[in-house]
């Protein structure tokens, strides 16, 4: 049996309010962060920190598949989502952008002007979030996991301007086959994964959630909320 514990580093109170337009945090390790514990055998080693290490895995994918070479992964916060149940389907990870179409700051609907919350971590600001359901994500075969990795990855636009990558035709965002999509997901984790002179950066996701809390005391993350849209009604004539 395995739970995640409501501790978290709180961010300031000033960011409490629903109509605040930005969220600042000083540095990564102010960020809130969730552990998720297994009830039945505690351990004393060292915490598994799962969005670390998506974070160096990210930064990687980027770096050496020319299909994410735009993607600058410092500004991309990735959090996770605490599972309400354990099935093993339902959403495994989402991308959330800051950003209108083609990095628009506002956007206005039914006559009123929108903006999204702002992130900022450190001196940086979060063009995008990428958020992992666990254990949900976790509990998934190893290739199926680099598969949503990537399909997250590939729909951040190729501008890197905060917005999503924009396909043709009708289904823009999603196309017209996820399975199609994914497919084509996997054939760029092969290459990826072929002859990859450090596969210490993707090894640990071969390890599904019991495992790791048989050998870590705890799964630790990042969780932040997904930005909100803020109606900016002072902007309205």
């Amino acid at each position: 049996m395995i739970g995640v514990e409501t501790r978290e580093t709180a961010p300031p109170k000033q960011f409490h309010s629903r109509w605040v337009l930005e969220r600042r945090w000083v540095d990564p390790e102010v960020l809130p962060h969730r552990r998720i514990v297994s009830k039945q055998s505690p351990r004393a080693a060292a915490s598994f920190r799962f969005t670390e290490i998506l974070q160096r895995l990210c930064g990687d994918i980027a770096a050496r598949c020319p299909e994410f070479r735009t993607l600058d992964t410092e500004r991309i916060l990735i959090s996770f989502t605490p599972c309400r149940n354990r099935s093993r389907f339902g959403l495994q990870a989402r991308v959330t952008p800051m950003r209108f179409r083609d990095g628009a700051l506002t956007q206005r609907r039914r006559g009123i002007l929108y903006g999204i919350q702002r992130y900022y971590v450190g001196h940086r600001e979060m063009l995008y979030l990428l958020s992992f359901s666990l254990p949900r994500f976790l509990d998934q075969p190893f290739e199926e996991k680099l598969v949503t990795i990537f399909h997250e990855l590939y729909h951040i636009s190729p501008k890197f301007d905060g917005d999503l990558r924009r396909l043709p035709g009708r289904y823009e965002v999603h196309s017209h086959s996820k399975r199609e999509y994914d497919r084509y997901m996997s054939e760029l984790v092969r290459p990826y994964l072929d002859k990859h002179p450090q596969p210490e950066l993707y090894e640990p996701l071969r390890f599904r959630t019991k495992d790791l809390l048989n050998r870590h005391s705890a799964i630790t993350g990042v969780v932040v909320p997904r930005p909100k849209l803020i109606p900016l009604i002072w902007s309205v004539g």
